[in-house]
Formats: structure tokens, sequence, C-alpha cells
């Protein structure tokens, strides 16, 4: 019989994996149970194959098996890049011209006009496109979206809206407005546009955007002034916005909305901002595993009173690590102690936010983490694999990314790190393992329990 090359593949006992074996290098507790080593897998295949061409009496090449885990997939990239198309008319039926692109005028519209437009598409979830258009005549692309929400006479793109708008700084944005960046030395690259729709938090670093961009047309909180490129894009005001609920259409007079210093109440889209709650809901509606409305209102009247910080997306309906250190953040700048705060709100925290009382969160002040830290495989702080996957939303993935940018690891982020478990995650992961030196299945980018010694070491 002839030479043959290895049918395995030799790992590193230093690595990052939690099957029996290689625990015994670890020297940690009971083993993943997630089933047989990657590797060993491959060395049945490869011993098959290798098996199967003896039997047949000629040689043929290993098969080549892949060197990842079996994983469910997972997109390409969070934040993928936006082309566009250049000017063109609104469409009809079929994509045929409805009328060919008129001089620069901007049609009369409201701020609760351009907001419901934008709702509309992204509760019908368009899908992203450069080159297909709605059944309203605008391209499914990010500058067709603004001139869709704008009632444009036609579809703009990134280097000719800025001639329907009138400049405006930072503090003047209101729902409605937008947030432009053309990049004319390459427009398709980096060059994009969104519409604001309110500040999501005390601190005025977050606001929600309503955006055409892949896979479809979405409604997020995003960091000011986006993700990518954020110096240089620019605040607009739509130059044909007006007033409702006046006579012969009043001209917009740049006033912020809701109650704000120096402003006024003006009767056009109603702030995105925090509503007074309802009678406190009782404790159910409140910690892991909660999903409601009251978690939402506790969390805008939590950013009301300073806990802005806490917050990187949301406030939303799902209880986070970042309600309970607001929530605890609070009780504990009453000076309350011990059970009293412990991150959960109860009728005195509750009534104290709804009446606007109570001393407010102090600047620098942060939210203690649970005095329980999860401990697997004998790692302090790594709470298991189940918690790092494809559909994972959870604490665990925020902290994890939060210390993969301080490690320098963070280059992979465009929208985060965030609670919810991304191809971002993986790939920042993946970079810190092939820095240890680890390769192969070692290095699939899902944080085992050497992957989170290391990594917060």
């Amino acid at each position: 019989m002839e030479a043959r090359s290895p049918v395995f593949e030799e790992f590193d006992p230093a690595s990052d994996c939690d099957c029996p074996g290689c625990a015994h290098w670890q020297r940690v507790l009971p083993h993943s149970t997630a089933g047989r080593h990657p590797a060993a897998t491959r060395a049945l295949i490869l011993a098959a194959a290798a098996s199967t061409t003896v039997a047949v009496g000629h040689t043929a090449p290993a098969l080549a098996a892949p060197h990842t885990l079996d994983r469910p997939a997972v997109p390409a990239g969070d934040e993928p890049s936006t082309p566009q198309g250049g000017k063109a008319p609104l469409h009809g039926p079929g994509g045929a011209p409805a009328k060919p692109a008129g001089t620069v005028k901007a049609p009369a519209t409201t701020r609760a006009e351009i907001i419901r437009r934008a709702k509309n598409w992204v509760a019908a979830k368009v899908p992203y496109s450069m080159s297909r258009y709605w059944s309203d005549g605008y391209r499914q692309d990010c500058s067709g979206f603004v001139s869709m929400a704008w009632s444009l006479p036609g579809n703009e793109w990134t280097g000719s809206l800025d001639q329907y708008g009138v400049r405006i700084s930072r503090e003047e944005l209101q729902p409605g407005d937008i947030l432009l960046f053309h990049n004319p030395a390459d427009p398709q690259k980096g060059s994009h546009v969104v519409i604001f729709g309110g500040w999501t938090d005390y601190t005025l670093t977050y606001y929600t955007a309503y955006e055409e961009a892949p896979p479809h047309a979405r409604r997020q909180a995003t960091p000011y002034a986006y993700w990518n490129h954020s110096d240089r894009y620019v605040a607009y005001r739509y130059k044909g916005l007006t007033s409702a609920g006046s006579s012969g259409k009043k001209p917009d007079t740049g006033q912020p909305e809701g109650e704000r210093p120096g402003g006024g109440k003006p009767d056009t889209a109603k702030p995105e901002g925090p509503t007074r709650p309802t009678p406190y809901p009782g404790p159910a509606h409140f910690g892991p595993g909660a999903n409601n409305k009251h978690v939402t209102q506790l969390g805008r009247l939590l950013v009301e009173r300073g806990a802005g910080r806490y917050y990187t997306t949301g406030p939303g309906p799902r209880w986070s690590d970042a309600d309970r250190r607001a929530t605890q953040a609070f009780q504990l700048a009453q000076g309350w102690r011990g059970q009293d705060a412990d991150g959960l709100p109860g009728p005195s925290t509750w009534a104290l936010l709804a009446a606007g009382k109570g001393k407010d969160i102090p600047a620098g002040a942060t939210g203690a983490r649970p005095p329980e830290q999860p401990s697997s495989h004998g790692v302090p702080g790594y709470p298991g694999r189940a918690l790092f996957r494809p559909g994972a939303d959870n604490q665990f993935i925020t902290q994890l990314g939060e210390q993969l940018v301080k490690r320098g690891f963070g280059k992979h982020y465009k929208t985060g790190p965030g609670s919810r478990w991304s191809e971002a995650d993986r790939r920042a992961v993946e970079a810190f393992q092939r820095s240890q030196g680890w390769r192969g299945g070692a290095a699939d980018g899902y944080p085992g329990p050497e992957t989170w010694r290391r990594l917060f070491s």
C-alpha cells in the first residue's frame, strides 16, 4: 500500500475547543455537549475517502473538508454599502418613466407627512435596489427613499438632494430633516442619506434614523451622525417644509420639537420622545425575558433623568442589562442601597420617574453589574457557548463586543457592538483568536472558554 498523508489535524492544546480531549489540557470543568470534535469528524470523513480509494484500486485526491464548525448561515456583513442610481424621473407601471424630471421645486409638506411616508416604506419592508422602483414611482435606494419622503417630483441622488434643503446645525435637527454624505470623488463609495426621526437619548448622541439600506427599508437607533464617515455627514432641512393647522400653509420656523430650552410647541410631527407612563404595571413587566411597552416607557423616562449613556441602542421593549443598570443608577442617586437598588423598578422607583421627582443620575455614575457572575468551564464570567450564535440576543454579546473593541479588534463593527449576535461579532472574535496563533476550527469566530479567559484577562 502506498504512503498517504495523515488523515488528522493537530490542534494546539491551548486552543479554544471545549471537547473532552481539549478539556484535559485546559483543566476546566465538564465539557461541552455540543457534539463531536470537528477534527475527529473530518478524520472519519478523510479516512473513509482513503478506504474507498484502496477498494476501487486507484488513487484519488483526498477530499478537502471545510475547516469550520457546522453553523447556520449568517449574513456576509452588517452594514452593506449602499450604491445608488443617478437622477431619474418617477416611474410608472412596468418601470416606464411616468414623466420627465422637471425643474427644481420643493412641493409643500409637513414633518408629520415626511415621517408618515418614511414609516410606510419601513412597514412594507421595501427591498433595497438601485435599479428597481416601488409602486409609488420612487427608486428603492437611499436617495430614492428621501425623494419619496420629501415628495419630490423625481428621483434625486446624494449629489443633488442638497438643492432641496438648507443647511442646519446639529442642535436644530428635528424629525423630517436629513443627514447627507456625498462623496464627490467616488459617489459609489460611502455616499448615503438618512432621515432624522428624533433623538433617542438624553445626551443627544443617538437618534432614530429612517433609511433605505440592504436588505430593506428600516428604522433603528443610530449614533450621530452615522456609523461610517460620521464627520462628513451634513444636516439639511427641506425647503418646502410647512406647519400644519394654519391658514395658507405657514412656513416652518425651525424651532425644536417639543418643550426644549428656547423652543416652542409646533403643531407638526409628534416628537418621538418619552411619554408619561401608565400607573405602575407591576414587577412582572420588568426583568429578564420581559418584552412590553412598559420597558420602553421606563427606558425613556430614565434617559430623561440622565441614563442615556447606558443605552447604545434603544430604549426598546425588550428588557436588557442597559435597563437594569440605568434603573440601578437612578435608585443609587436617591441614596438607596441593597435590595432597594437592585436595578428592578418597584412602585417607588416608578412613582418618582412618572412624576419627574427625585434626584437625577449624576454625571459619571455607573450601575454595578450583578454580583453573581456566570462561570462556565471554570472561567469566571463566561456564560457558555449557547449564548453566542446566530439569533442570540443578550447582554453577554454586548459585553463581548465592547471588550473586543477595547482590545483593538473593533474594525468589523459598523453598527454596534450590540446585544444581537452578528457577523461582525463573529469576525471580530475570529480576528482575536488568530492573533493568539490559533487556526482552523480553533479560530471559528465563536468564543469558547479559552477565548473568553484571554480576552478578559
